[in-house]
């Protein structure tokens, strides 16, 4: 960034403007003792040497791409992502674009984010999808703002599988803070191992929604179809979790009938990043478009006829409702919706397919040669997508640390999160993992003592 100063008339103009006379008199209102503090800086560098210093100290973390062999999931997946779509995003167009208040002048920003909209419906089987969320977590948390605002506050239970992404069930908690909600299923208490229909036991004519994740935290992948009908019977919502790379493979939730569907958009054409910034997706039926948070791009045509793009019932958020809205959330996340279009769009619904299809048969390949190490096993027997539950002879953390030794990012350990699961490590395969690096995560797992 360049910094351009002012001119000593433009100072002068300023602070005639405040009413002072001199730069120094405009510090007069701080202490004396506080204005000059001495600060413990090292010695100025120029920038040849801050860039070089700079340079090296980013050098020093290890990544997936150059040092280590990942295997790490838990809601960020390593996914390879084509060089076309880092290329789109820098363009000017839509690398330096703001929100498009103006559609007349931001056509590319709103077609790209409708593209993004259209893509989204089409992978989920919902009717209507929003321009975005910050990540799937607070996606999540904005589901249950719909469903509140979809009972007027007459209900004001949600029923929340402990299976659910433990980030975005505390999201959700913070979310709720002062509404007044009881969020029950997720308690400590509660064996994080309960089947999905076990849940139906807490579901009552005061739950407003029902949150599951598909597949979920641990990798299952379960048919909320009776789920969802149950649900219905005692007049809640649900809403699912969805991992998007495990929809095109699956049954799409729309399918079993939630209402909402929600998630991480983040392996569509998104890095690690060292945790974010990342992208939520957020769709829905048509009949809740009214109590959807964020923005919602929709397609018209002008006074000559000509296909335009708009921002479509904005009015229901800050921007005119303000404390009365559904959500003051109406920021989107712009260029990395942008990144997600130009994904899918790219590999193609046959691309996409392969993709979802090596990480299922990775995954498996993993999980029966890990089956056969000694003291390590499959958890659970349910079928699974491209994550699984790896039981361990030794804790979770002390199995990653002898696996970092060996250069391989380990799984998630689940004891972090929940008490009973601390010999437990969650397992994630992508289409990056070579059988080449499974065999060697097999091989390093033997010779652990």
């Amino acid at each position: 960034m360049t910094y351009i100063p002012i001119s000593p008339n433009e100072r002068d103009a300023m602070l005639k403007t405040v009413g002072v006379k001199s730069l120094d008199a405009l510090f007069d209102a701080v202490p004396q003792k506080h204005r000059f503090p001495e600060l413990d800086l090292p010695p100025a560098l120029t920038e040849m040497e801050a860039a070089s210093l700079l340079s090296e100290m980013a050098n020093t973390n290890e990544n997936v791409r150059e040092h280590l062999i990942s295997f790490l999931g838990a809601g960020a997946y390593n996914h390879y992502i084509p060089s076309v779509v880092d290329h789109i995003l820098r363009r000017g167009e839509f690398y330096t674009a703001y929100t498009p208040y103006q559609p007349e002048i931001s056509q590319g920003t709103l077609q790209a984010i409708f593209e993004y909209q259209s893509l989204m419906t089409n992978l989920t089987g919902m009717e209507v999808s929003n321009a975005s969320h910050y990540d799937g977590a607070t996606a999540t948390a904005e589901a249950v703002s719909l469903a509140f605002a979809q009972f007027r506050g007459k209900r004001k239970k949600v029923v929340m599988s402990p299976a659910v992404h433990p980030q975005y069930r505390e999201v959700v908690r913070t979310y709720t803070q002062g509404m007044g909600l009881e969020e029950v299923g997720d308690d400590v208490s509660i064996d994080p191992e309960v089947e999905p229909d076990a849940m139906m036991s807490l579901v009552d004519e005061n739950t407003m929604l029902v949150v599951v994740q598909y597949p979920d935290f641990f990798g299952r992948i379960y048919d909320y179809t009776k789920l969802v009908e149950d649900a219905h019977a005692k007049g809640s919502l649900v809403c699912i979790v969805a991992n998007p790379t495990a929809m095109v493979m699956l049954k799409t939730p729309a399918e079993m009938g939630a209402d909402v569907v929600v998630g991480e958009a983040q392996p569509f054409g998104i890095p690690l990043w060292y945790g974010g910034p990342y992208l939520g997706f957020f769709t829905t039926k048509k009949s809740y478009v009214h109590k959807m948070a964020g923005r919602l791009i929709g397609e018209t045509v002008d006074n000559r006829g000509q296909r335009s793009y708009v921002l479509t019932l904005t009015a229901r958020e800050q921007h005119i409702k303000r404390e009365r809205a559904t959500s003051n959330i109406c920021s989107n996340q712009g260029l990395l919706a942008l990144a997600a279009a130009v994904y899918m769009s790219t590999l193609g619904k046959t691309g996409l397919q392969q993709v979802a299809n090596l990480c299922y048969q990775k995954a498996h390949y993993a999980a029966t040669e890990l089956s056969k190490i000694d003291g390590f096993g499959l958890c659970f027997s349910d079928p699974f997508f491209h994550e699984f539950v790896l039981c361990c002879p030794k804790s979770g953390s002390e199995v990653n640390e002898y696996l970092l030794d060996h250069g391989i990012l380990g799984g998630y350990d689940l004891g972090k999160d929940y008490p009973s699961l601390e010999n437990h490590i969650l397992m994630a395969f992508t289409e990056m993992n070579s059988k080449q690096e499974i065999d060697t995560l097999v091989e390093v797992l033997k010779e652990m003592e």
